[in-house]
């Protein structure tokens, strides 16, 4: 949570440090965002192989929009 002593001293700097308070926050988020992956790591990968129901779902989906003709080309 943040302080309300921190919130007091934002709202006092003037437009340009505001601006490099934002700027600061930013890049600090696309950093954090960047190391989400960590290098040699192994993640798991979803693959919809036994996604029968949400396959369903789709087709059904596909079958009430009418006005494109999503199956002509699967003869």
């Amino acid at each position: 949570m943040i302080s309300i002593e921190l919130i007091e001293q934002l709202r006092k700097l003037n437009s340009v440090e505001k601006l490099e308070v934002i700027e600061i926050l930013t890049t600090q988020l696309a950093d954090e965002e960047n190391n989400l992956i960590k290098p040699g790591a192994s993640y798991e990968v979803w693959f919809p192989n036994d996604a029968t129901e949400a396959a369903h779902i789709m087709l059904e989906a596909l079958k009430k929009d009418a006005t494109i003709d999503y199956f002509a080309n699967l003869q």
